[in-house]
């Protein structure tokens, strides 16, 4: 993400100080902005639906996890039994 912004801080930079009219600048300047917010937007979909994999997992795994306690528990509470009579 660090990168990104400095490549757009250069971008930007180079723009405002190229020789050209105040209003091919601005829509130069518009163009890469509106090009670097897809990339940003492109980027943090993809870090959230990442996010969302691993805490799906996560989830499957403690779910698992807390089944195998549950079963083992009453697994332990059937041999107590029995061996009281």
């Amino acid at each position: 993400m660090g990168v990104l912004a400095g490549v757009a801080t250069g971008a930007l930079v180079g723009i405002l100080f190229a020789p050209a009219k105040g209003t091919r600048t601005r829509r130069r300047i518009c163009k890469k902005g509106e090009h670097y917010a897809e990339g940003l937007k492109e980027k943090f979909n993809e870090y959230a639906e990442s996010i969302s994999e691993k805490l799906e997992q996560v989830k499957e795994e403690v779910s698992a996890f807390a089944q195998k306690g549950k079963d083992k528990f009453e697994e332990t509470e059937k041999e107590i039994k029995a061996a009281r009579g």
